[in-house]
């Protein structure tokens, strides 16, 4: 008998440990709710019943295949080996296959599942499936990690310049097996159920997942990079909350992406560029994860950002978290975050530069508040923005570099459909009021939105005193 261990790939096609396990023979599938380390690692409660909802679309795909799904649960990730021994003993079962994952706590739940299995005579395999290339094969000349994104896109590309990932091997169905399918639960403790709304914004499924990516690559692909930056347009993809959960894989996009442009990487559609550079981004993020792992424990990638004086500033927080800032991009904008589990890109740029520079306040208040309410969590990417934002991170902004939220405001939602949308007390401004009301003379007669909570240009300059403080900044470009 085979085992596939579910854990962040949660589908049936261009799955590689599940066509891998099949191809060896008889197989059942584990999945193992571990709600103490999720409360650990600040995943969403909304990002939790994501997964549930997606397993239930998968038990039914499963079932098409006569695989059964076992679920169990445990505290934390200490007692997953444990569990994973269990049900081997329990099924006879020869050998364990699961799919990288590489957090600092992932690969040493990894690690210690492997070590028990192979004690107890229970082979372990393990493929590389989150990724296009796999962690330590993309290096420098002087084989380190890349820290600069764009010689690390520059390797990548002249890999799969190469050759392509392939995609795994479809499953067909198996012979049934006389064990039953244990119940998906609905909800799971310590982790609230998301409104209606939420989930009626976010459907569980590989065939959702399938139809945006075509409706992506058909509808919208091309006018991309102009698109990407207009928060009011439905210009990017939204496939990131299928990408974290796996119900999609990055083969499948970056495959989707080359038919729509002849096979080609860097010519053609510039949109279609635009977007494996994204895709790109999602991928030096998790190799930064593996090779400098200090980042998984929150601590910066710019060892000298350590010593910035960050303010304790529980209001202006608390304020930022509420979308209570007077600056109606960044309080949209948290709201689009509080109603939907999801933030735009740009915008999630935005109010990560405003709380960490405007503010002073430490990113990783700004980093674990986005975890605990974004559908789409994934450690890696969220902190590598983060650390982008607040010019701590690997190829950060330099720290000179703060985005004005007004004038990015007039920028990208010029006319402020974005803002009439989340901040509806604020529709009956005109075009050039909306982006900064405090300016009309007659807001708080017809409104309630309040006055910005900082000066930028005070703000602004009390930041740059702060970085330029530090001692290594001399560094900011460097590459190993």
């Amino acid at each position: 008998m085979q085992l596939i261990w579910l854990r962040s790939d949660l589908r049936i096609d261009d799955n590689s440990a599940l066509s891998a396990a099949c191809a060896r023979g008889p197989t059942i599938a584990l999945w193992i709710a571990s709600p103490g380390q999720w409360l650990e690692h600040d995943d969403a409660p909304c990002k939790v019943d994501f997964w549930l909802r997606n397993l239930r679309e998968l038990r039914h795909s499963l079932e098409q295949l006569n695989i059964p799904l076992l679920i169990r649960k445990t505290a934390t990730w200490q007692q997953v080996p444990h569990v994973l021994l269990e049900v081997c003993r329990e099924h006879q079962v020869e050998a364990v296959h699961w799919n990288e994952e590489y957090g600092i706590n992932e690969q040493r739940r990894d690690e210690a599942a492997q070590a028990l299995l192979d004690q107890s005579a229970v082979s372990t395999s393990t493929y590389l499936d989150q990724l296009l290339l796999r962690p330590g094969t993309v290096l420098t000349r002087s084989g380190h990690y890349f820290q600069v994104f764009g010689q690390f896109k520059r390797a990548c590309l002249e890999r799969l310049h190469h050759g392509l990932p392939a995609l795994a091997h479809k499953v067909n169905a198996q012979a049934p097996l006389a064990i039953a399918n244990d119940p998906i639960p609905h909800q799971i403790e310590g982790f609230e159920a998301p409104p209606l709304t939420l989930r009626e914004h976010w459907p569980a499924g590989e065939a959702e997942a399938q139809r945006r990516l075509a409706a992506f690559i058909e509808e919208v692909v091309e006018d991309y990079p102009q698109l990407r930056d207009l928060p009011a347009e439905p210009g990017t993809s939204q496939l990131s909350p299928y990408l974290a959960a796996g119900v999609i894989s990055p083969r499948q996009c970056l495959h989707a992406a080359l038919s729509a442009n002849h096979g080609e990487l860097d010519s053609g559609s510039s949109g279609v560029q635009t977007w494996i550079n994204e895709l790109l981004w999602r991928e030096f993020y998790k190799h930064i994860l593996v090779g400098y792992p200090q980042v998984s424990r929150h601590r910066p990638f710019r060892a000298h950002t350590e010593a910035l004086p960050w303010r304790d500033a529980p209001e202006d927080l608390k304020a930022w978290q509420e979308g209570r800032t007077g600056f109606p991009l960044i309080d949209a904008a948290m709201r689009q975050l509080l109603e939907t589990g999801w933030m735009h890109n740009r915008l999630r740029m935005i109010v990560a530069m405003f709380l960490s520079k405007n503010l002073l306040i430490d990113w990783r208040q700004g980093e674990r508040y986005f975890m605990r309410h974004l559908i789409d969590g994934d450690l890696a990417a969220n902190n590598g923005g983060w650390q982008w934002s607040a010019s701590t991170g690997t190829d950060s902004v330099p720290y000179f570099r703060i985005f004005n939220p007004v004038t990015q405001s007039q920028r990208f939602d010029p006319k402020g459909r974005f803002i009439r949308h989340w901040l509806p007390q604020l529709k009956g401004l005109n075009e050039k009021t909306i982006h900064l009301p405090v300016k009309s003379a007659d807001l708080f007669a017809t409104n309630s939105y309040q006055s910005p909570i900082v000066d930028l240009a005070s703000s602004r300059q009390r930041a740059l005193e702060a970085f330029k403080g530090l001692a290594g900044w001399q560094d900011q470009g460097a590459v190993s």
